[in-house]
């Protein structure tokens, strides 16, 4: 066949495309109505998770698993803003990696509105202005996000689904690289990036800001600064690169958690997380994981964090593999509640 009628082919097909996906937006605000009904909420990861697996296993190609993955995320996406308009809170302003990972979980025909704070996007979901909350939690190289945790110890929110996001570091700047006086950015990309600095960039001031996006911003008003942040946010902001994927660590990945009012139902691959306090006595910490062994629960983190109430006591975060309606993680729950002051349950959710 030649060019021409294979194009006729290709219309032809696009036209029933079009048809299919104008019946299954209705079908969808059908869904939408019922679900406001019954009080559920628009976005549910474990059914996007189901449809999306389900898809991928079916597919025989020559569409990768990756191109069925973001198709059906953008289809989804305008599905669920048919149902109702979502608004997402992120670490702002646009551009960060936050705002990178809300899109890839969300797609991008939903609202985003972007915070600078953790304890805002926390506020904004509580008081309902946002549906959900995008927050990071751990980077792979650097470790925990203490803030987020933080949040959690005062919050009733609970963990909704997680996104893992590869993280690539740029250098963006007006100046020519031998001209800079100082970089901008979050604390944990400066650390991230420590290496490559201290070998290119020696002699320069490191100066902490808030997040990637904003230290763009300040890059854009100083000729001789630079700001460590993504590709993304060279582009937004019109910055150009001159340093490209300048971590230090090839495999350099952030995990970021959605947050919300209700917890995930199971999808037969989720992880629960929990918080909770120790009486202090010798061999506390021994005794509290004693429960998940006996019940055969694979441990996948754990945390600590200063109470902030008083000296030397602590909250212990710990991720799980399961559900919290799976048997044997309800009876390991019952059985680690003696032995503390304090136990939360912050939600079961998908694994990433």
């Amino acid at each position: 066949m030649d060019i021409e009628k294979l194009r006729k082919e290709i219309n032809k097909i696009d036209d029933q495309i079009l048809k299919s996906l104008n019946k299954r937006a209705n079908i969808s605000i059908g869904i939408g109505k019922n679900k406001k009904k019954q009080g559920i909420v628009p976005y549910i990861p474990a059914r996007e998770r189901d449809v999306i697996n389900s898809l991928i296993r079916k597919n025989k190609g020559p569409l990768s698993a990756e191109a069925i993955k973001n198709i059906y995320r953008e289809i989804m996406s305008v599905s669920v803003n048919l149902q109702k308009k979502l608004t997402i809170a992120y670490l702002g302003p646009a551009a960060t990696y936050t705002h990178e990972a809300a899109t890839k979980k969300f797609g991008s025909s939903i609202d985003y509105k972007p915070f600078i704070s953790a304890r805002e996007i926390f506020s904004a979901v509580e008081r309902g202005n946002t549906e959900f909350g995008v927050v990071p939690v751990e980077n792979s190289t650097e470790g925990i996000e203490t803030h987020t945790l933080d949040m959690f110890i005062e919050s009733d929110l609970k963990i909704c689904d997680e996104i893992l996001l590869p993280i690539s570091h740029f250098l963006l700047s007006k100046s020519k690289k031998e001209k800079i006086k100082k970089v901008y950015s979050k604390d944990q990309a400066l650390a991230q990036c420590g290496i490559w600095l201290q070998k290119n960039l020696p002699s320069v001031q490191l100066i902490e800001v808030y997040s990637t996006a904003h230290a763009a911003t300040l890059a854009v008003k100083e000729k001789t600064s630079a700001a460590i942040a993504s590709q993304l946010a060279s582009r937004l902001y019109n910055l150009p690169i001159v340093g490209k994927h300048i971590e230090d660590l090839s495999v350099n990945v952030t995990r970021f958690l959605v947050i919300g009012k209700q917890s995930s139902k199971p999808t037969g691959n989720d992880k629960v997380s929990l918080m909770f306090s120790l009486k202090d006595k010798v061999g506390a910490l021994y005794d509290s994981l004693t429960p998940f062994y006996k019940n055969k629960i694979n441990l996948t983190k754990i945390e600590s964090r200063p109470s902030k109430r008083k000296i030397w006591e602590y909250y212990f975060f710990v991720d799980l593999e399961g559900h919290q309606d799976e048997k044997r993680i309800k009876q390991a729950i019952e059985e680690l509640k003696p032995l503390c002051t304090f136990l939360k349950v912050l939600g079961s959710y998908p694994r990433g």
